[in-house]
C-alpha cells in the first residue's frame, strides 16, 4: 500500500532525528552579508532582504548550509566531528515573486574520513528519496577537485587557472571563454612598467568628468588592476594543445566507468598524472551505484554547482521531469572562507521535499 503524505513526512522526521545526527534549526532571519560575500551576485538576487534601523541588511533564511557551517565555527567546534540535519522552510524570490520551499538535508563537518563522509551523504540522499518511492533517479556526478587538479597539472598560469575555475559551473560563460581561447586573434602582448599609474590617472579623470563619485563605487585602482590582469592573461596564452585538452575534457559525459577511463587516457597521453582524483571519483561512483542499482548514473565533466566553494565530488539527483530532488557534495572551501583556523572537511546535501512529495504522487 502506498504511503500517505503524513506517513512520508513522519519518516523524513525520523530520518533527520536519528541517533547519529543532531537536528538544528538556524534562525529564520539571518545577516545577509555572508550570503552576498560568499554566494555572489547571482544568488544575492534571490534573497528576500530587509534592513534594520542601524542599516544592517538581513535576509529570510535562503538555505541551511551556510548558517550551519558558520554556527559550527562560531561555537568553537573547528576540528570536532559534527553531523547536522535539518527540515524546514527556506525563502527566496524568483522573477521578483517571494517563494517558500521545504528543504531537508545533512551536513557533515570535520569528519576524520572525508571519503566516508561523502558516502554517508550519498546514502542519506538515497534513503530520503526512498521515503518518497523514488528508487530510480537520474544522477549526475561532477568532479570539481578533478577539474582543479587538471588545471594545476596543465602548468598554466595561476591567473588563467583562476579565470577558468571561476566560470566552471556557468556553462555559457565557460563556453565563451573556450571559444575565445580557441580563436586568440586579439591578444595584447605587453604592458609598460609604469602603466598602472597612468591608467589610474586616466580612469580617475574619466570618472570625475562623468560626475561619478570616487567613494562608494569601484575605485580607479581596482579598475586599473582588473585591466592589467586582463592584459597579463592575454600576454601569457595557454598553449594550443592544452586548450584542445580542456575542450575535450569538458565534452566528456558518459557512464562513470567509461567517462573516467576516457579522461584517464586523454590526460595520460598529455603527460598528466591525475590518478588520485580520478580514483576518488571512481570510488564514490561505485558506492553510489551499489546504493542505487536502478539509478541512471552519469559523470559529466562540465558539471559543477554555481557556488564556487565546492571542492570535490558533487552530485544532483533528478526526477521524471528533470526537477532537482537532491544535490550536494564536498565543500571544504566554505569553511575556509568563513574563517576556519585550519582546513576542515565538509560534505552535505539538500533535498527539496516539496518536489519529492510531487514525485511520490505521480
Amino acid at each position: 500500500m502506498a504511503k500517505s503524505a503524513a506517513e512520508r513526512r513522519s519518516a523524513m522526521v525520523r530520518l533527520v532525528e536519528s541517533k547519529t545526527v543532531q537536528r538544528v534549526a538556524p534562525p529564520l532571519l539571518l545577516p545577509a552579508g555572508p550570503y552576498l560575500d560568499l554566494a555572489g551576485e547571482e544568488f544575492g538576487r534571490q534573497l528576500l532582504l530587509t534592513t534594520s534601523n542601524n542599516g544592517v541588511e538581513y535576509c529570510l533564511r535562503p538555505d541551511f548550509t551556510l548558517p550551519i557551517a558558520k554556527s559550527y565555527l562560531d561555537d568553537g567546534m573547528a576540528g570536532v566531528p559534527g553531523a547536522f540535519t535539518y527540515l524546514g522552510p527556506i525563502f527566496r524570490q524568483e522573477n521578483g515573486v517571494p517563494v517558500e520551499y521545504d528543504q531537508a538535508g545533512l551536513e557533515l563537518l570535520g569528519q576524520p574520513d572525508a571519503n566516508s563522509a561523502l558516502d554517508q551523504v550519498l546514502t542519506f540522499a538515497r534513503w530520503a528519496l526512498a521515503i518518497y518511492d523514488v528508487t530510480a533517479p537520474n544522477v549526475r556526478l561532477g568532479g570539481v577537485g578533478l577539474f582543479e587538479a587538471l588545471l594545476a597539472a596543465m602548468g598554466i598560469s595561476p591567473q588563467w587557472q583562476t579565470r577558468i575555475r571561476s566560470r566552471f559551473g556557468h556553462p555559457a560563460a565557460l563556453q565563451r571563454l573556450m571559444e575565445r581561447l580557441t580563436s586568440p586573434d586579439n591578444r595584447i602582448t605587453g604592458t609598460a612598467p609604469d602603466a598602472r599609474e597612468t591608467i589610474i590617472e586616466i580612469v580617475t579623470d574619466n570618472m570625475l568628468s562623468a560626475g561619478l563619485s570616487l567613494v562608494g563605487s569601484r575605485q580607479p585602482e581596482e579598475i586599473a588592476d582588473r585591466y592589467l590582469e586582463k592584459q597579463a592573461l592575454d600576454a601569457v596564452p595557454i598553449p594550443a594543445e592544452m586548450v584542445a585538452l580542456l575542450v575535450d575534457y569538458l565534452a566528456v559525459i558518459d557512464t562513470p566507468g567509461r567517462a573516467l577511463d576516457r579522461i584517464r587516457l586523454m590526460t595520460a597521453e598529455a603527460g598528466l598524472d591525475l590518478e588520485a582524483p580520478l580514483d576518488a571519483v571512481r570510488m564514490h561512483a561505485a558506492a553510489l551505484t551499489a546504493l542505487s542499482p536502478r539509478a541512471e548514473v552519469v559523470f559529466d565533466a562540465s558539471f559543477s554547482p554555481r557556488l564556487d566553494y565546492y571542492t570535490g565530488v558533487v552530485f544532483e539527483m533528478t526526477g521524471v521531469d528533470g526537477d532537482i530532488l537532491a544535490s550536494g557534495g564536498e565543500y571544504d572551501r566554505l569553511l575556509d572562507r568563513l574563517g576556519a583556523p585550519e582546513p576542515i572537511a565538509a560534505s552535505g546535501c539538500a533535498l527539496w521535499t516539496d518536489r519529492l512529495e510531487q514525485e511520490a504522487t505521480r
